[in-house]
């Protein structure tokens, strides 16, 4: 009976491989639009489409982003200056892609911008330090989606939204993982939605992975600044080494289980764009599949447990 049911998971899995090798024709005629392509993943992204001969439309914050990206990519590759957060820079970023699709319609968006800090527990914080991650990583999200999601259904094409592991279990403070459990909620009722279209939604969940968003230095100023912030009565509850023991913590644990091969994320993401029969989600790296994945379907009191064995615990705990 064992050796059936392995032969089952065998075949299923050798079937699902074959099938999700083949890859959409006509790529040269196929647009692409990318949010967040200054640096990390987008960027890796535009680059790698355009080497595929899709022509990339790389939405970039600033112009250097632009320039860069123009001077490494082929001339299919074009750029928009694009703020997830302004609806005029989003507008103006359609009415260009309108222009460059014609008739034939937007084959996909993929929704990568996104940023991490503030981050820090929830009583360290004010209510404008969730607003302006929500209008990233979740309004932004959104608000990108619907610009071009006509042109998206013309072409039968692709939503591809990138969330993270932290959106399926919240382990830290501040609007990170309450914007992409947003992103999950987004991704899951367009899919639905769409569906009926012929518009497939993807969405990717990645892990821990070393980019300008996990950046250590960049993580640990920004709780510098808001412990700097605190009134003395919230300091004390925590102890007055309390933000050197953070650091040690990020520096030992977190610094260690950044994974550097961005291309684990990047090759999921082009297989959502370019595979004929994508998959609904993908989770890269080993951490998301083997250890946050299956903690989020763990019952509560074990998650909570487990995630609470190594936090840097406050002075007054009572844990």
């Amino acid at each position: 009976m064992f050796l059936y049911i392995l032969g089952l998971v065998v075949a299923f899995y050798v079937y699902r491989w074959f099938r999700e090798l083949k890859r959409v024709p006509n790529k040269s005629e196929k647009y692409v639009y990318i949010t967040g392509c200054d640096t990390g993943f987008g960027n890796l992204l535009a680059r790698h489409l355009d080497k595929q001969g899709f022509c990339v439309i790389a939405g970039c914050y600033t112009e250097k982003g632009e320039d860069e990206l123009k001077k490494a990519c082929s001339t299919r590759l074009c750029t928009v200056q694009l703020d997830v957060t302004d609806n005029e820079s989003i507008r103006k970023a359609t009415d260009v892609i309108k222009t460059l699709v014609g008739g034939r319609g937007l084959w996909a968006v993929v929704n990568n911008a996104g940023v991490s800090v503030p981050t820090a527990p929830n009583d360290w914080l004010v209510i404008d330090d969730f607003k302006h991650m929500m209008n990233v990583n979740l309004n932004g999200v959104i608000a990108v989606t619907l610009s071009v999601l006509p042109l998206i259904k013309k072409a039968k094409g692709r939503v591809v939204n990138v969330a993270s592991v932290f959106g399926r279990i919240s382990m830290f403070g501040g609007a990170y993982c309450i914007s992409k459990y947003g992103v999950e909620a987004f991704n899951d009722s367009l899919r639905l939605n769409m569906a009926p279209f012929g518009v497939k939604v993807l969405c990717i969940e990645p892990g821990f992975f070393k980019t300008s968003v996990t950046d250590i230095n960049l993580i640990q100023n920004n709780v510098q600044k808001l412990w700097e912030r605190l009134p003395q009565d919230v300091k004390d509850d925590y102890g007055s080494d309390y933000f050197d023991r953070v650091k040690v913590t990020m520096n030992d644990k977190i610094g260690k289980i950044l994974d550097a091969d961005l291309m684990k994320v990047v090759s999921c993401m082009e297989h959502a764009v370019s595979a004929v029969h994508p998959r609904t989600r993908y989770s890269p790296g080993w951490d998301a599949k083997f250890f946050w994945l299956p903690l989020s379907y763990m019952p509560t009191c074990i998650a909570d447990a487990l995630l609470l064995r190594d936090i840097v615990k406050p002075k007054c705990s009572v844990l």
